[in-house]
């Protein structure tokens, strides 16, 4: 089961990196648009729609590999302090609560959404000759449901948990601060202290 487990987190990972691209392409539309416009005084009205499709696409394809590495914030300042199977009781509650019907909720709305734009060919309406949308509403079911691929994953972990009383082993990406290099050095500080 935890092989399972981690290979969906790896998927999941996968797809957060495969889309994280997109900042790319991103960042050189937006950099072409600032040229043309200031330097070649030649504005483009389709940048405004295809940044606002790069920047969703983006942020949402990112929610199911955000989940996977743990990477979610949590406002509960109490949570850390909790025992592991507080802590697994807790996210199963609020998962079954909120999370599974939000994420149903999210699929099937998009799903609709996504089959009427795509059965009336939609363009953008911001410009006269708007970009097709249909590519982009298509995201949200995607996005939607890799989504609640990795909530379930986290559902059976809150339970292995509860069973166990510890939480089972998660996919780990980089991370901001090497946090164990931090902990050496704070660590060889404390060693340096003590010998003094």
């Amino acid at each position: 089961m935890q092989k399972l487990l981690l290979r969906i987190d790896h998927f999941n990972t996968l797809v957060g990196h495969a889309f994280a691209w997109t900042i790319v392409l991103l960042t050189l539309v937006i950099s072409y648009e600032v040229f043309s416009r200031y330097v070649l005084n030649a504005p483009h009205a389709w940048v405004f729609d295809a940044s606002y499709m790069l920047y969703g696409t983006l942020f949402m394809m990112a929610g199911a590999y955000t989940l996977a590495t743990g990477g979610h914030v949590r406002g509960d300042v109490l949570y850390g302090f909790f025992r592991p199977r507080t802590q697994a009781i807790l996210d199963l509650i609020l998962y079954l609560l909120f999370f599974v019907p939000g994420v149903l909720a999210l699929c099937w709305a998009g799903w609709d959404f996504a089959a009427e734009s795509w059965a009336i060919n939609e363009h953008s309406s911001v410009t006269s000759d708007g970009p097709p949308v249909y590519p982009f509403k298509a995201i949200i079911p995607l996005a939607g449901g890799v989504l609640m691929l990795q909530g379930v994953v986290e559902i059976i972990r809150c339970i292995i948990c509860i069973r166990q009383g510890e939480w089972p082993s998660r996919t780990h990406d980089v991370e901001e601060v090497d946090v164990e290099k931090l902990r050496k050095m704070v660590h060889a500080d404390d060693v340096e202290g003590s010998a003094k």
